[in-house]
């Protein structure tokens, strides 16, 4: 069988992340403890799982002039950053609070991840086939071309609808594969707070949509049509919660891809999303597959 490589198609960021002790309301200064500078956005993090969970990865996404540690990042971890390119203007960042509770607020700069163009998009999905797996989230311009041109071409499309917007139903969401999803964004979408009840909004809606619903403490679960399975939650103690549905995702897709069943990668994916909520930051934060193999 040919191997599957995964293209994430997403957005990189300059992290600000700082310590707090509680979240400042309208109005109010807050000090910040500490100041931390690192690589994030949702699709370098998530290219980042998909290295570390051993999956052949390639990352297309746009940095800007201030861009260079972000592909030294990924080329640390081995993302393959041929398609990574370059604009004159401010990259992608993101100012992160992260509180005593290990609990995160974001707010997030689009930058050169908004500056993406259709005939840049062809190029790129020109050396993919049919098989290979597109990973998309909602940081990036351009999804609703990107998940019609991969369709064409027969690859398994991922959608990760974060951050949430109305527009997204707009985006020909009956071509995806499957849809990775936490429990605000299913009910964004569905309106719905009971996880079953999420579950069959999208059967009914889109019958041959394979769903992900990470529950945060209480597990993840998946329906793929043919089956249904749930795991629990690990439980380890909260650092910081950033990036942790990133490395969710990027290890469940690599042991899909590697043959796993579904409650096998949930099962797989729950214990290295515990680990990096366990660690302070990002993509520096997501664990290998041989630290979770060894637990």
């Amino acid at each position: 069988m040919t191997k599957r490589k995964v293209l994430v198609y997403g957005s990189l960021n300059l992290d600000y992340v700082y310590q707090v002790k509680h979240f400042p309301g309208p109005g109010e200064t807050a000090a910040a403890e500490t100041l931390h500078i690192s690589s994030g956005g949702k699709g370098l993090n998530q290219a980042v799982a998909f290295a570390k969970a051993g999956a052949e990865t390639y990352l297309a996404g746009k940095i800007g002039t201030d861009g260079q540690s972000l592909r030294d990042a990924c080329e640390k971890y081995g993302i393959d950053t041929r398609y990574l390119m370059k604009e004159d203007s401010p990259g992608g960042h993101a100012v992160i609070q992260v509180d005593e509770k290990g609990q995160n607020s974001i707010l997030v700069f689009g930058g050169t991840n908004k500056m993406h163009r259709e005939e840049e998009m062809d190029q790129v999905l020109k050396d993919f086939q049919e098989g290979d797996y597109l990973i998309l989230q909602n940081e990036i311009n351009g999804l609703s071309y990107l998940i019609d041109a991969a369709w064409k071409k027969n690859m398994e499309i991922v959608l990760n609808p974060s951050p949430y917007e109305p527009s997204l139903m707009e985006c020909g969401l009956q071509k995806l594969s499957w849809m990775i999803l936490n429990e605000v964004e299913a009910c964004q979408i569905t309106g719905e707070n009971q996880p079953e009840k999420v579950l069959e909004y999208f059967k009914e809606k889109y019958p041959d949509l394979k769903v992900v619903l990470t529950l945060g403490e209480e597990g993840a679960m998946c329906t793929t049509g043919e089956t249904y399975c749930k795991v629990p939650c690990y439980k380890t103690e909260t650092v910081d919660t950033t990036g942790a549905g990133d490395t969710f995702t990027g290890y469940y897709f690599a042991e899909i891809i590697r043959g796993r069943s579904p409650k096998e990668a949930l099962d797989t994916a729950s214990k290295a999303a515990a680990v990096t909520v366990s660690r302070k930051g990002a993509a520096d934060a997501i664990p290998f597959l041989k630290e979770i193999l060894d637990k």
